[in-house]
């Protein structure tokens, strides 16, 4: 049997390796799940999730004026922050993104669910100023445009001030067959634009317009 001399260095240079790799989101991650050492507790549609306050400062403008500004006292005599509007299951993915940085896994794995609960975490991020979540959410939801949803994502992209999302959704909407536009204007998404949003309609029109021109 022939030894090599150089298989001991090579392990060891394994093992720094190893050791070398980033385990910080890893490791986040397993504080989230076990809350070793949360300090703040939030009531979100009957559930309680516990965080660090820390953790959440860190990375959320929002939160850092929630747990360490003017409002730090009524937040530390109960111990407990009551979020409204929000489902539970959309906190908690904000909160595992924000251990972790990695986009959280969503229960609902099919059709209608994933967008709804992309549509959610999109409004969650943009609430507590979570930047690159918001981002990353715009970009899934601009490559799942369709006939049914765009309208309703183009209300969405407007409210939010996602301007990348409402071009999207504009580019979309101008290559369209007349047919495939008849379906978008009977959608209710049509129906909320036209009401709540008339300027992103004209807006709408005048690209519509414009890309006609240049045939």
């Amino acid at each position: 049997m022939v030894c090599n001399p150089n298989s001991r260095d090579d392990d060891a240079a394994a093992t720094i390796t190893k050791a070398r790799l980033p385990d910080i989101c890893r490791d986040f991650n397993i504080l989230f799940k076990t809350e070793a050492g949360a300090d703040v507790t939030f009531e979100v549609g009957g559930d309680k999730l516990a965080a660090h306050r820390c953790v959440l400062a860190a990375r959320s403008k929002v939160f850092m004026a929630q747990l360490f500004g003017p409002m730090k006292e009524t937040t530390a005599q109960t111990g407990v922050i009551h979020i409204k509007d929000m489902e539970a299951s959309v906190f908690r993915a904000l909160l595992s993104f924000i251990y972790t940085d990695s986009f959280p896994f969503m229960e609902e794995d099919n059709g209608q669910e994933v967008e709804a609960s992309e549509n959610n975490l999109l409004v969650a991020a943009d609430r507590y100023d979570v930047q690159r979540l918001k981002c990353i959410c715009e970009e899934q939801l601009s490559e799942h445009i369709c006939v049914r949803m765009v309208m309703s994502t183009l209300a969405l992209a407007e409210q939010h001030h996602c301007q990348g999302l409402k071009e999207a959704c504009f580019k979309f909407i101008q290559v369209q067959t007349p047919s495939s536009l008849q379906a978008v204007m009977a959608t209710d998404g049509w129906d909320y634009v036209v009401s709540t949003y008339p300027s992103v309609l004209k807006e709408l029109f005048a690209k519509v317009t414009a890309l006609n021109q240049q045939k």
